[in-house]
């Protein structure tokens, strides 16, 4: 045999070793993640709490600039909150650390705007998490990337507030103990309108699992992305005060859902004589139906201008506690890929198609946009859709959306300069289909489509050039 053969066995060897070793590492990385999942879901019940400088405004998002001297509870015990959560058998609690309007409570060094320049001057969030894993409950952490008060908002965002967010995340996943999860809010919602390119999620997403690998990631962004795929979070959220609510005839995913005890989530002044939800509502309305769609339950419990929970909620979740417990674990999670966690490089991209439908063209199908969508012409028999980067690009990973699940037949190509290349043939009934494969230079990806149940529609065709280590 030649050197040059040689050289070329040599090379083809490697490749076949590097992309074995790679997708091993995928699917090893997608049973821990589904493991952690199925644990997450079998906890069933937790304590939601909305304590934060909101508290002592009597209202959900005060000023930006309110003083921190406001924050100056007189008899804050954590150790309530975690017996309160315990009389109602729940297995974990979770703290808002950062609110919309920015107040850190704990001992930050990113910022001034914290607990520790306020009349109180201690870390709430290590009292929290001493005392409920004192109380044999886990400890998960809230987190806002909207932040009104350092002017973390659309438009304004810069390279110091990206350092300020990743440096706050050190310090919660560095110096409070295991934390089984971190549940983000204000990004990429319609309120906030902070995308996840804004803020970078891939990068904020590897970053809390270098350092903490077995925190789960939850965005609470169910509003927008469909309810079968994993888009930028590890479980699927339900903001059930906001009119988010599951599908039941959609595919079984591992789920949060989350309401307050109370008629808002922070403190108001008229809680202590308003009706908190009652317990035989709790369970039978929330915690049983969502337990059987492997959906957790989060109930917000929110501690008054004292740092305590007031007696009336008191009261009722140790009425949950006795018609209520944790019966072990729930149905078995079927199998889940990875969570798609990079930039969509198709968005806005020059789209080609087959004939299209009047009024339902190619644009629609990578607009970011899952209400609306391409449509092929029912006279076509074999569609196809295309999108055109004009210049190469790296690419590991297509995603097609629909909204419902129709096409089940077709194949994945991508242009390498010189001619159409396969990167998935076959069938997949899914309503997101999700292809990741060996990275790959191109110009141009398409879809053609073999079969479909009815008439073609793609909700969004989606491309991204995924980190892998």
């Amino acid at each position: 045999m030649s050197i040059q053969k040689n050289v070329l066995v040599v090379i083809y060897l490697l490749f076949y070793v590097f992309t074995a070793t790679a997708q091993t590492k995928i699917a090893d990385q997608e049973k821990k993640l589904n493991q952690l999942q199925q644990q997450f879901v079998n906890l069933r019940f937790g304590m939601f709490i909305h304590y934060n400088i909101p508290t002592y405004a009597n209202a959900d998002w005060p000023d930006p600039d309110a003083s921190p001297m406001l924050f100056n509870p007189k008899k804050l015990d954590a150790n309530q909150w975690a017996k309160a959560a315990k009389s109602a058998n729940m297995s974990y609690g979770c703290l808002t650390t950062k609110h919309h309007s920015g107040f850190c409570i704990w001992d930050t060094k990113s910022t001034d705007y914290n607990v520790m320049n306020s009349p109180y001057k201690r870390d709430v969030v290590k009292q929290f998490a001493d005392a409920f894993r004192a109380n044999g409950l886990k400890v998960m952490l809230y987190y806002s990337i909207l932040d009104t008060h350092h002017k973390l908002r659309p438009n304004q965002i810069t390279p110091k507030h990206i350092d300020m967010i990743k440096q706050q995340i050190t310090e919660l996943l560095t110096n409070y103990g295991k934390i089984e999860a971190l549940i983000i809010d204000g990004w990429d919602a319609p309120w906030s309108r902070i995308s996840y390119d804004d803020v970078p999620f891939e990068d904020i997403y590897n970053l809390i699992k270098t350092l903490q690998p077995d925190c789960l990631v939850m965005d609470l962004n169910g509003a927008k992305y469909p309810a079968e795929g994993l888009y930028y979070t590890d479980i699927k959220t339900y903001e059930m005060g906001a009119g988010q609510r599951m599908n039941h005839e959609n595919k079984v995913m591992p789920s949060l859902a989350c309401l307050p005890i109370n008629t808002s989530w922070f403190w108001k002044t008229n809680f202590p004589t308003t009706p908190v939800r009652s317990p035989k509502a709790i369970v039978d309305s929330l915690i049983k139906p969502l337990n059987a769609a492997s959906c957790n339950f989060i109930l917000n419990v929110a501690p008054n201008r004292d740092g305590l929970i007031d007696d009336n909620a008191i009261l009722s979740l140790k009425e949950v506690g006795k018609i209520w417990k944790n019966e072990g674990p729930t149905a078995k999670l079927p199998a889940f890929g990875l969570p798609i966690i990079s930039s969509n490089l198709a968005i806005q991209q020059a789209a080609n198609a087959s004939w299209s439908d009047d009024m339902d063209i190619m644009d629609f199908a990578n607009d970011d946009d899952y209400k609306s969508s391409w449509k092929s012409n029912k006279e076509v028999k074999n569609a196809w859709y295309e999108v055109d980067f004009k210049n190469e690009k790296a690419v590991n990973m297509i995603v097609v959306a629909e909204q419902k699940a129709n096409i089940d037949t077709y194949i994945l190509e991508y242009w390498n300069g010189a001619e159409w290349k396969k990167a998935f043939e076959g069938k997949n009934e899914n309503r997101i289909k999700i292809h990741r494969f060996d990275r790959v230079w191109t110009s141009k990806v398409r879809i053609r489509i073999e079969h479909s149940k009815q008439t073609p529609t793609i909700a969004e065709f989606q491309v991204f050039n995924e980190r892998r280590s």
